[in-house]
């Protein structure tokens, strides 16, 4: 199977969040509050995704305020945090939505990742995870983690899928200003 048709099959897109919507680095104040950098363009794309009809979800290890935030920015219901067995996560969301393996995208950067990634018909990593994890990507991105990658693979996505130019018109061909 072509890549292409990988990613035309994509019903769901799964994402870990450090090393994927982040560059992976934890900054805390001098109270121990967190924060993350998100990239807005990849925010962006996960709704155009969403506007195609693709469901988007978090599967994170680590527990924070801070994403629960951004999920509930982008619109997104579906977050596991403090996940320690993430291909049980990923087997028990498929069995509730009625998924196919093949119809899921999973995105990871780690070791962590690495079961979910081999098992799902799209396995995406980042440009600067480990070499033992773009070895086992179906599809590495040419940006990092928290620096566009997310959005690149929603392009992709979109555009194997047939719906980018449906989800972009706006944009592309936007109302005249005056009628």
């Amino acid at each position: 199977m072509t890549l292409e048709e990988r990613m035309a099959r994509v019903e769901l897109l799964l994402l870990d969040v450090d090393g994927v919507l982040t560059d992976g680095r934890v900054v805390l104040d001098d109270r121990g509050v967190e924060t993350k950098a998100f990239d807005v363009t990849d925010g962006h794309g996960l709704k155009l995704l969403q506007r195609a009809g693709v469901a988007v979800g978090f599967v994170t290890g680590r527990r924070s305020r801070v994403v629960e935030h951004r999920a509930r920015e982008l619109g997104i219901t579906e977050v596991h945090q403090r996940v320690r067995n993430k291909l049980g996560v990923v087997r028990e969301i498929l069995a509730r939505r009625g998924l196919r393996p093949e119809q899921v995208a999973y995105m990871g950067d780690d070791l962590v990742d690495l079961p979910v990634l081999t098992q799902v018909g799209l396995g995406i990593t980042v440009a600067d995870a480990p070499e033992y994890v773009r070895e086992r990507a179906h599809w590495v991105t040419g940006r990092p983690g928290g620096r566009g990658a997310v959005r690149e693979a929603c392009e992709a996505i979109l555009r194997a899928r047939g719906a980018w130019d449906e989800v972009t018109r706006k944009y592309f061909h936007p109302e005249p200003l005056e009628p």
